[in-house]
This record gives C-alpha cells, sequence and structure tokens, in this order.
C-alpha cells in the first residue's frame, strides 16, 4: 500500500512546540514567552496550557528577531506590526471597495443603456439621488451627487 504525501499543516494551525518554534526561529524559548507576554505573537495552547505555535506564528517571530537584529526596540516592533495589520486590513477594504464601485458602474452603464440613467423628478422639484451618467465620462469615473440636507 503506498503512503500518501506529507502535507503541510495549514498557517493557522498550532502544531508546533515552543522548543520547535525556538529552534525555527533561531530564537530562545525564553524570548519567545517574552514576546508573548509583550503581545508581539499569540500562540495557540493545548488543554494542559502548552504553547502550540503555528506556521504564521513562526513567520512573525521570524520578522520580530530580524526588525530587533536590525535596532528597532520592542515598542517599535509592536508599533510596526500594529501598523501592517492596519495596513492589511485597508488594503483588504479597498478591494472590497473597488470592486463594489465596478460592480455599480457595470449596472449604471446597463440602466443608461436601457434608457434607466436620466435624470427624473421623485417629487415636485426634487431630482432623484441616482447618479447622471454621462457618456463621455463613463470609462473615467462615476460622480454620486446628493442634495444636501
Amino acid at each position: 500500500m503506498p503512503r500518501e504525501p506529507f502535507a503541510p499543516p495549514p498557517p493557522d494551525a498550532a502544531v508546533y512546540v515552543i522548543s520547535v518554534a525556538a529552534q525555527l526561529t533561531g530564537l530562545h524559548p525564553q524570548t519567545l514567552r517574552t514576546y508573548e507576554r509583550l503581545g508581539l505573537v499569540t500562540p495557540g495552547r493545548t488543554g494542559g496550557g502548552g504553547r502550540r505555535y503555528s506556521s504564521r506564528d513562526i513567520e512573525q517571530l521570524r520578522e520580530i528577531a530580524e526588525l530587533t537584529s536590525s535596532g528597532i526596540g520592542l515598542e517599535g516592533v509592536r508599533r510596526i506590526l500594529e501598523l501592517e495589520r492596519d495596513n492589511a486590513v485597508l488594503r483588504r477594504q479597498a478591494a472590497e471597495l473597488a470592486a463594489e464601485l465596478e460592480a455599480t458602474r457595470a449596472a449604471l452603464h446597463q440602466a443608461s443603456q436601457a434608457g434607466l440613467g436620466r435624470p427624473r423628478v421623485d417629487a415636485p422639484g426634487l431630482p432623484n439621488k441616482l447618479p447622471v451618467l454621462r457618456p463621455r465620462a463613463m470609462d473615467a469615473s462615476v460622480v454620486v451627487w446628493r442634495r444636501g440636507r
């Protein structure tokens, strides 16, 4: 019976004990405990309270080691990691907004092709709040105008 190939654990699977994590990062186990105490890394825990590090934790520890070896203090490292997390969140949000904008542009384009993009009046003297599409501005941008309150 042939053996199945080894599949590495998922990046967030907490599988490495502290001694293995220390060996993989080149750091002392006490340093890993200090980094945890400072909130720089948060390993998983077993039922008995033992630390278990994931591949993602190992990468984070390597990044911390690289930053500290270049002369950055632990508070600076904490701030850098925080800013990197914030940046990742903002990049995801920007990608989501860009996709939403593209979908909105496509829907507005379809509506204009169907003759639905012309301004209309919802109530006497009050235009609707949908953007008006101009054929020449179609590939440049869409501007949404809202009446002030």
